[in-house]
């Protein structure tokens, strides 16, 4: 298999689950099909959207290429015939959206130093990719975004991407290593939701009622 038919399948892949994450929100919400596959659409192809604008890929996978719109539909419409057999939607939700940015936060960051986009850049270009398809659903569910709450999300993605692009310069990035890159993402994301792990927040103090004396 080569390399490029390896990305593409992670990012079919990566579709699917974003997807599935989507519509299974949109479900939770009792959205109609169409809304649950719009939910689902958005998830799946917001972030590699803006991932291929930025690293000025026109016109983006997402309308190129029918695979990914196709992917995204199917996958979203199955969830909402299927989701009675879905027992515990949350939990669906949270994992299959922990494998969604596992998966885009390799592919984002391979595509942007494929463009030769330097390794900051890459690295902000994958966490973005990766977060922006989540991004799209909760504020399409009425939800606020999981990346701006105290949970572990764009963090995993960050450090996923650091990853990514270790292993590249030393011509490790093979199916092995991004492989492993994928899995420490999605281990990072669970075990901080199991560990209830969370970044700090600002302390608020109450302002001071007293009159100065």
């Amino acid at each position: 298999m080569t390399t490029s038919t390896a990305l593409l399948l992670a990012d079919l892949t990566g579709v699917a689950v974003f997807a599935a994450s989507g519509a299974s929100a949109a479900v939770a919400k009792r959205l109609d099909l169409f809304g649950v596959v719009f939910v689902g659409f958005v998830a799946a192809l917001g972030g590699g959207i803006f991932r291929d604008l930025v690293i000025d890929e026109v016109p983006p996978l997402a309308f190129a290429d029918w695979r990914y719109a196709a992917t995204a539909a199917v996958t979203a419409a199955a969830v909402f015939w299927l989701h009675p057999q879905l027992a515990k939607l949350r939990t669906t939700v949270l994992v299959l959206d922990a494998a969604g940015l596992a998966l885009f936060t390799v592919t984002g960051t391979l595509k942007a130093l494929d463009a030769h986009v330097p390794a900051v850049g890459a690295c902000v270009i994958g966490m973005l990719t990766a977060i922006g398809g989540g991004l799209g659903r909760d504020l399409l569910t009425a939800e606020i975004p999981v990346v701006l709450r105290r949970e572990i999300y764009a963090v995993a993605a960050l450090i996923g991407a650091v990853l990514v692009v270790v292993l590249h310069w030393l011509g490790r990035a093979d199916t092995l290593g991004l492989t492993g890159a994928a899995v420490l993402v999605f281990l990072i994301r669970l075990v901080s939701l199991r560990r209830r792990w969370s970044a700090p927040i600002a302390t608020l103090r109450p302002p001071r009622t007293g009159t100065p004396g």
